[in-house]
């Protein structure tokens, strides 16, 4: 008697389990991550010695104005003066931070939370790479990538680059198109009076006026003027003069 043997059962193919949808999303959402982070440190090294086009603020300005005036210039065509000035008006502390005035910060927070801590890298910032306005997003993006900033730029390259993209009255931006627009003269050639009255209207560019100074405006110039001074004397402008 012939036995068949019976045919063989194939093997099951094995089971391949695909990858929960929460793993996948945190392997899209550390992709993004990277690619964002990959972006913006590009755009850090580029600008740290190219002028940076026109940014988010300077575009919504554009539109609803139907134009804005901005003229870039570079370090060795602003007056010493203004530099000074700016600092003096907006953070005095420049150059002994890394990016954040701590002490600025803690007074901010006994004073309530009314009064900015924002120093010139964190506005640099938020004026080259991110937008205005009162977002978590924004703040925590800020606070990530102010630190590369400064350890990629130097202070110097900080405070022109604020100076170039800073609103000194409405649709006007940079230190430049601001001296001629209040004083007729180029951003070389602005006296201290002059600088203190640009740095003074920071920041309420549209509430204040440099050529037309209210009392404020002209109470805050006098403060400014001195602490520029001071500055230069105490060793505090020596990171970008």
């Amino acid at each position: 008697m012939k036995i068949m043997a019976g045919r063989k059962k194939p093997e099951p193919e094995p089971i391949v389990e695909k990858a929960p949808l929460l793993r996948r999303l945190r392997l899209w959402a550390w992709r993004g991550f990277l690619g964002l982070a990959a972006y913006f440190g590009l755009l850090i090294v580029l600008f740290s010695f190219l002028p940076p086009p026109i940014n988010i603020y300077q575009a919504q300005e554009a539109w609803r104005l139907g134009g804005i005036s901005k003229d870039w210039v570079s370090w060795d065509d602003i007056a010493p003066v203004m530099a000074r000035s700016v600092v003096a008006a907006e953070d005095a502390n420049f150059c002994l931070h890394w990016g954040f005035d701590m002490a600025a910060i803690r007074d901010a927070i006994e004073a309530g939370g009314g009064r900015g801590a924002s120093t010139l890298s964190q506005q640099v910032v938020k004026n080259t790479f991110l937008w205005h306005g009162r977002s978590y997003v924004r703040k925590a993006m800020e606070a990530a990538i102010t630190p590369v900033l400064e350890l990629l730029w130097s202070k110097r390259r900080i405070v022109e680059v604020y100076l170039n993209t800073a609103e000194f009255a409405e649709g006007v931006f940079g230190v430049q198109a601001a001296a001629q627009h209040h004083f007729g003269v180029d951003a070389r050639d602005l006296s201290p009076l002059q600088a203190a009255r640009l740095a003074a209207v920071l920041p309420d560019p549209k509430g204040r006026s440099a050529s037309k100074p209210s009392d404020f405006v002209r109470k805050r110039t006098r403060a400014i003027l001195s602490g520029a001074e001071t500055i230069a004397s105490d060793g505090r402008a020596g990171c970008f003069q």
